[in-house]
C-alpha cells in the first residue's frame, strides 16, 4: 500500500497548504484520495513534486500489508 504521511509531515515543514496545492492543479479530489492511501496518476505525483520541490520519495512510502 502506498501511504502519503511523508506529504503532509512535508507540507506541515514547508508551510503549504492543502488550499495551495489546489490553487496549483491539484484537484480537492485528489487530496481526499491520498488521505484515504487510494490511487494517484504519476502526473499527480510530478506536479506534487514540483510544488514541493522535492521527490517522490519525500512524499510517499510504501507499506508492506503482510
Amino acid at each position: 500500500m502506498i501511504d502519503y504521511t511523508p506529504l503532509w509531515e512535508l507540507m506541515k515543514v514547508k508551510e503549504i497548504s492543502q488550499y495551495h496545492l489546489i490553487q496549483n492543479g491539484i484537484a480537492g479530489k485528489t487530496i481526499y484520495n491520498m488521505k484515504r492511501s487510494c490511487y494517484v496518476s504519476t502526473s499527480t505525483l510530478e506536479k506534487l513534486c514540483k510544488i514541493c520541490d522535492c521527490t517522490p520519495n519525500d512524499i510517499i512510502k510504501f507499506v508492506d500489508e503482510s
